[in-house]
């Protein structure tokens, strides 16, 4: 049976999705209203670089940057989605707050990123009473958040130039563990840090939080053993309902204060799997009374048509590739947590570079090429460093045993 502590761990993965799976948006190219070029589910590319789709009761229509921003900034609720580690959807963010700003400038903007605990650091920040590296340091963003916070500084920069309040969605991750283990009923109410009860989840998410469960036994060895009706699965899925509820409910709590008037647009930066095709955070919302919901989300120029389902969100941005890109970092593929100064591996991907190099779910990496990994950044610092061709040795520790693991990253 899986663990809690690796259960939790898959719940914090489960938003390093492939940019693929991370939705989509619509750009300014080509004429609105027209529908994007499609292609039978050939590989063929649907989106012109750039652009917006939106899809309505007509299907998938291209549209400009005003008709997208002119709509979405009527709503209540606006959710841009991202893959967490790739900057071109945080430059995308950034751009879609400054077109909703200028529309709306009565503006909140709510991050995943940080527990609600630190919501007087992201006060202090907004006002310009801290510095990059204090606001850093005493939100702890090394503990709550595995990302580079070079990405998100500028969405966060944005925040404290215009004086937009900054709203800290997320909640503890013990908690999220102690729902993961034991399920929501069994967690005392006054351990929920004032949570309400999640609406239940519709058939069509709990059927893809299914397929995030079920691959993660398979990288286990225990695909056979997962099922939809296992009291693991269960729990998880009141785990994941519960991050979706708390985020909603914060978000809620701004988007309906007591004056019509006083009503800001409020934004909410998340992960896509929280949105995605109504699920999540805008199943909530609706169940808190919140029903004017806007989604948005970033998609590969290149992806093909079979990755633009109807519904998937109310419009898609097509991200360029850029020509000449810098190569692709080294990736092992895998997601790391930080476990009070402890660097542990959450999940390997099938078929990954650390798959075959011998890594697996609970490895805790004590060395990286010799040198101590007590924090994520330098864990990763170190991996996207490693050129090409070469050999990278980790020390792990396995159920108590320590192991040396040396990754072979392929030439070119």
């Amino acid at each position: 049976m899986m663990t809690t502590a690796s259960l939790f761990r898959l719940i914090v993965a489960l938003l390093l999705v492939t940019a693929v799976a991370a939705g989509i948006l619509v750009t300014e190219t080509g004429a609105a209203g027209k529908a994007p070029e499609q292609s039978p589910a050939t590989g063929k590319p649907c989106l012109a670089p750039a652009s917006w789709t939106i899809f309505g009761d007509r299907g998938a229509q291209l549209a400009n940057s005003q008709q997208v921003l002119s709509e979405l900034a009527r709503r209540d609720v606006v959710l841009l989605g991202e893959q967490h580690d790739d900057a071109d959807h945080h430059r995308w963010q950034l751009q879609v707050l400054a077109g909703l700003h200028a529309q709306r400038p009565q503006m909140v903007i709510g991050f995943e990123m940080f527990p609600r605990r630190v919501q007087p650091v992201l006060d202090r920040w907004v006002a310009g009473e801290l510095t990059v590296k204090d606001f850093l340091a005493q939100s702890e963003w090394e503990k709550v958040w595995s990302v580079s916070a070079e990405i998100y500084l500028p969405l966060f920069q944005f925040a404290r130039l215009n004086r937009i309040p900054m709203l800290a969605l997320n909640i503890e991750p013990e908690l999220t563990r102690a729902i993961a283990e034991k399920g929501w009923d069994a967690v005392p109410a006054a351990e929920r840090e004032g949570v309400g009860r999640p609406a239940p989840a519709s058939a069509a998410y709990r059927q893809f939080l299914f397929e995030i469960y079920r691959q993660h036994a398979a990288m286990r060895g225990k695909a056979a053993k997962a099922s939809s009706r296992n009291p693991a699965f269960a729990n998880f899925v009141d785990s994941q309902l519960a991050w979706d509820r708390a985020m909603a409910e914060a978000l809620a709590r701004q988007a309906a204060p007591a004056a019509e008037s006083q009503r800001p647009l409020v934004v909410g930066i998340m992960g896509s799997g929280h949105l995605r095709y109504g699920h999540g955070v805008p199943h909530q919302l609706r169940a808190l009374g919140i029903p004017s919901i806007g989604t948005l989300l970033p998609m590969p120029a290149g992806a093909d048509c079979s990755d633009l389902p109807p519904g998937i969100a109310d419009a898609v941005f097509a991200v360029p590739v850029t020509a000449g890109s810098a190569p692709e970092p080294p990736r092992l593929g895998v997601a790391l947590d930080n476990q009070g100064g402890r660097v542990v591996i959450a999940s390997v991907s099938a078929g990954s570079l650390a798959e075959k190099s011998g890594l697996q779910v609970d490895d805790q990496i004590l060395e990286v090429a010799g040198k101590p990994a007590t924090e994520l950044s330098s864990v990763m610092a170190a991996i996207r460093r490693q050129p090409a061709g070469t050999w990278l040795p980790l020390q792990v520790e396995r159920a108590g045993r320590r192991l040396e693991v040396v990754i072979r990253f392929p030439a070119g």
